[in-house]
């Protein structure tokens, strides 16, 4: 229990050692039954013996705070703690609430112009993140990067081994659609045979790489915007940043290291299992003699069109574990950025692979490759 003593006009009430086993309520009262006339002109709590206490003397003091405030009474602090000097800050903080924006409709020139502020300021980001991945990749070659070995491996297990079931799949599913759809035609011609030509070209230049790179796109660079974009949600980044970790070596370098090894393999599995597909349909169903088919498979089947794929699928690897990780590093702090920053990071891994692409094919045509 507090101690109260009176000087005149003037009361000092000297706080225990210990408020922790006080009951905040029962002291309160007996301060109020003690408060009786004549009334004091000010009154002085002091903290010097005070060496352990809770919240409940926050509480008790803002209620002896309220109460001589009515009757007109001066109350002093004397020897307080820090840390319960800024409790008594917050506790005394007008509650306000805060004003809602008010909405401005902008004119078509007006609105022109800020979607060119936005645009510019993505653009910004990007470049900013760009620059920070060569700053990393750098640091890797040095062998100073900031990185755990087992998340490179983790990684790699996981866009790797664990790929291969849905990529051959897929990939056997286009060999045999390409070959179903190249015999429509060319059955007019009697020149079935060249199916195996058609399937092994379109197989190891493009297909291959570019039916992996959408199947990873939606397998494994969602996974990583999820997974980083929950680390948002839950202020592991944050945390992260406030270590001195780089994020762009901890979390991007070992999902863009496994990525690039892991993709032209699959790409190759890939190119193997469509010209599969592509046979079963040119010998089970069209009859073409076996030994014939892989004649002109092998015929047909070149080191440049294999390096091309291979060059796809390893361009691919950097756009999809880039737009994964920019998503995930740039998401929001609620459920719902989660999944718009996963859906943002398929789309714009599928578009960029497509624009490069295109770009990778002019340049090829001109080369003569």
């Amino acid at each position: 229990m507090f101690q109260i003593k009176k000087t005149n006009t003037i009361w000092e009430i000297i706080l225990p050692a210990t408020w922790e086993k006080i009951d905040s309520e029962t002291t309160y009262t007996d301060f109020v039954n003690k408060l009786s006339k004549p009334l004091p002109e000010k009154i002085i709590i002091n903290a010097e013996n005070l060496k352990n206490w809770d919240s409940t003397l926050a509480i008790f003091i803002t209620d002896i705070s309220k109460i001589t405030k009515q009757k007109n009474i001066n109350v002093a602090n004397k020897n307080f703690p820090t840390d319960l000097i800024a409790l008594l800050k917050l506790v005394n903080k007008p509650q306000t609430k805060p004003s809602i924006p008010k909405i401005k409709t902008l004119d078509f020139l007006s609105n022109i112009g800020n979607k060119f502020l936005i645009i510019s300021s993505n653009i910004k980001d990007v470049l900013q993140f760009l620059k920070q991945t060569l700053s990393s990749l750098k640091r890797t070659i040095n062998g100073t990067v900031v990185m755990r070995p087992i998340d490179f491996f983790f990684a790699l297990d996981d866009c790797g081994p664990k790929a291969i079931g849905i990529v051959s799949l897929i990939s056997f599913m286009v060999g045999l659609i390409l070959a179903f759809v190249g015999a429509i035609q060319l059955k007019l011609f009697g020149a079935e045979i060249y199916i195996a030509t058609l399937v092994s070209v379109g197989m190891t230049r493009i297909m291959g790489a570019i039916m992996t790179g959408i199947i990873m796109a939606g397998r494994t660079g969602s996974s990583y915007a999820a997974t980083i974009g929950t680390m948002q949600v839950n202020e592991e980044l944050d945390a992260m940043k406030t270590m001195g970790i780089s994020r762009i070596d901890f979390l991007l370098i070992p999902r863009l290291l496994a990525l690039v090894i892991a993709m032209p393999l699959l790409t190759i599995i890939s190119d193997i299992m469509g010209i599969i597909g592509g046979g079963f349909v040119g010998i089970v169903l069209l009859d073409i003699p076996c030994l014939e088919y892989l004649k002109y498979t092998t015929q047909s089947f070149t080191t440049t069109n294999f390096l091309v794929g291979l060059f796809h699928g390893f361009a691919y690897a950097i756009i999809i574990a880039l737009c994964g990780c920019y998503y995930g590093l740039n998401c929001g702090r609620d459920a719902d950025s989660v999944g718009q920053t996963t859906t943002k990071a398929v789309v714009s891994s599928i578009v960029w692979m497509i624009v490069i692409t295109g770009i990778i094919t002019v340049i090829f045509e001109r080369l003569g490759i």
